[in-house]
C-alpha cells in the first residue's frame, strides 16, 4: 500500500508529515539502522568510532579528527605507540649529539689554545696529544754515540775518553737546553794528567757555562787554562814531595815533563762547539764530505812556529818537529817545563748543525797518522747507513784486548769506532788509539 502525504494546520503553522514507507521487511531494517554522522566541537571534529558488534550489529568508534577541511590518515593506538617510542630514540639521539658536540668543543679549545702557542711547544720540545690531553714537556734526547780506547803497540796506556751526556744545561734561550759533552785526551809522559782531565774537565766547562759567559771561545779558553792550572798545583810537590802516585814520580819528582793533548766537543741542539789543544783532531762529516772542526797543534805550523820563535824557543827537527826538540806538540795542558813555548789555550770553532751533518768523529792522533779524514768518514758513514752494521773481523793477535774497548749508546756508532780502531791498528799505528763517533742525524735514525 502507497503511503499518503498530508499537512496538519495547528496554530497557523503547518507541519509536514514524515512519509510513510511501507510497512516491508527491508523497511523496518532500513527504519532501525542507526545512521553515521559527525559532532562538531569548536576547532575538533569527532568522527564515528571504527564499528563494534553490539546486540548483533556493527556500531562505528567515534575518531578525532582536525578541523582542517582536508583530513589527514587515521591513526591507529599501535601507530601512536610507535610514534612515542620514535619520539624517544630521536631524544636520545639529540642528547648525545650534544654530549658530542660539548666534548668536541672542549677538545677544539684545547686544540686551539695549544695551537696559538705553537712556537713555544716548538722551542720547549712539547709533544701534543692527539687524545685532548694537555701537551706535556719532553726532553730532546742525547745523541748517540760508540767509543774505543785501546792501548795498540804502546807499553802503556796514556790516553783517556770523557763521555758525559746532557751534562749541563744552557740558559741563554727562553728554556733551558741539554748539552752534551765529549772529550778525548792524548797523555804523555805518563797518564795522570790525560785522566785528571777526563774526570775534571766537564765540569769545569759546566761550572763556565753556568756563569753566563758571553762566547762560547771565553768559555772554553778559562776551562782550558784552568784545568791546567789545576793539573799544575796538583802534579806539584808539597815540601818537595810529589802528590802524585804513578809511575812519572820515579823520573821526575814534581811530574813537570807529563802533559796531555785535549780535544773537546760540546753539542747543543744547534751547534758543535770544539775546543782542540794539542795533535787529537775533530772531523765533520756533513752529506758525505768530511769538514776539519780542529787544526794540529804542530810545531812547524807556520802560525805556531812564529808564536814559539817570539816567546824565544826554538823547533828542532828530532825525528820529527819538536818543541825544543822534546815535544811533538805546540801546544798541551801539563807540560810546565816547555812553559811559555807549549800554551794550554785552545783554538775554538762553533758550527752550526744541519740536516746534513751526519756524525762527528773525534780521535786522538794514533788514527789521525796513518788514516785521512776522508777515509774515516766514508767508514762510519757506511756504519751508520747500513741497517745493519758488519761487525769488523776478528783477525789472530789483533782482538781489542788492549786497553778500554767499549761504551756506546748505538750499536752503528760502536762498530764505526771499533772499524776506526782496527784500520788504524791494521795500518801499523804506533801509538794508542781512541775514537769517539757521534751520530748528529735528527729524527728516529738519529738523536
Amino acid at each position: 500500500m502507497t503511503g499518503m502525504c498530508y499537512g496538519v494546520n495547528i496554530g497557523g503553522e503547518t507541519e509536514t508529515a514524515t512519509p510513510v514507507e511501507p510497512s516491508s521487511e527491508s523497511a523496518r531494517r532500513r527504519r532501525m539502522e542507526i545512521h553515521q554522522f559527525r559532532f562538531v566541537a569548536s576547532d575538533v571534529a569527532v568522527a564515528p568510532p571504527p564499528a563494534t558488534i553490539e546486540n548483533g550489529r556493527k556500531r562505528q568508534k567515534l575518531e578525532v579528527l582536525p578541523s582542517s577541511s582536508s583530513s589527514p590518515p587515521r591513526i591507529s593506538g599501535k601507530e601512536i605507540q610507535n610514534s612515542e617510542a620514535d619520539e624517544i630514540k630521536l631524544n636520545c639521539r639529540v642528547k648525545k649529539r650534544k654530549v658530542e658536540e660539548v666534548a668536541t668543543t672542549s677538545l677544539s679549545l684545547v686544540c686551539d689554545n695549544a695551537a696559538e702557542e705553537s712556537d713555544v711547544h716548538h722551542r720547549c720540545g712539547y709533544l701534543s696529544s692527539s687524545s685532548g690531553v694537555l701537551p706535556e714537556l719532553v726532553a730532546e734526547p742525547p745523541p748517540k754515540f760508540g767509543m774505543t780506547s785501546v792501548c795498540g803497540r804502546r807499553r802503556d796506556m796514556e790516553d783517556a775518553v770523557a763521555i758525559h751526556p746532557s751534562f749541563c744545561k744552557e740558559e741563554t734561550h727562553e728554556t733551558p737546553t741539554s748539552l752534551h759533552f765529549f772529550g778525548v785526551y792524548d797523555g804523555h809522559g805518563c797518564s795522570h794528567v790525560a785522566k785528571k782531565c777526563k774526570d775534571r774537565m766537564h765540569e769545569i766547562v759546566k761550572d763556565e757555562v753556568e756563569k753566563g759567559e758571553v762566547s762560547w771561545k771565553d768559555v772554553m779558553t778559562k776551562s782550558f787554562n784552568r784545568m791546567d792550572k789545576e793539573v799544575t798545583d796538583w802534579s806539584s810537590a808539597v815540601d818537595g814531595v810529589s802528590s802524585s802516585s804513578c809511575r812519572c814520580e820515579l823520573r821526575t819528582p814534581q811530574c813537570d815533563a807529563v802533559g796531555s793533548t785535549a780535544v773537546v766537543a760540546v753539542v747543543t741542539p744547534d751547534k758543535i762547539i770544539i775546543s782542540n789543544c794539542g795533535d787529537s783532531r775533530a772531523v765533520l762529516c756533513r752529506n758525505g764530505t768530511a769538514i776539519p772542526l780542529s787544526v794540529d797543534h804542530k810545531p812547524d805550523r807556520p802560525d805556531e812556529l812564529a808564536r814559539i820563535q817570539e816567546a824565544g824557543g826554538r823547533v828542532i827537527y828530532w825525528d820529527g818537529p819538536r818543541v825544543l826538540g822534546v815535544l811533538a806538540m805546540s801546544r798541551a795542558i801539563g807540560d810546565n817545563y816547555l812553559k811559555p813555548y807549549v800554551i794550554p789555550e785552545p783554538e775554538v770553532t762553533v758550527t752550526d748543525r744541519t740536516s746534513e751533518d751526519e756524525c762527528l768523529i773525534i780521535a786522538t792522533d794514533g788514527l789521525w797518522d796513518v788514516v785521512s779524514n776522508d777515509t774515516a768518514c766514508s767508514v762510519a758513514r757506511m756504519c751508520l747507513q747500513s741497517r745493519k752494521p758488519p761487525s769488523p773481523p776478528r783477525s789472530p793477535g789483533n782482538e781489542l784486548t788492549l786497553g778500554e774497548a767499549g761504551e756506546s749508546s748505538d750499536k752503528a756508532c760502536s762498530d764505526a769506532s771499533i772499524l776506526l780502531t782496527k784500520l788504524a791498528l791494521a795500518r801499523h799505528s804506533a801509538d794508542n788509539v781512541s775514537v769517539v763517533v757521534i751520530d748528529l742525524r735528527k729524527g728516529p735514525m738519529g738523536g
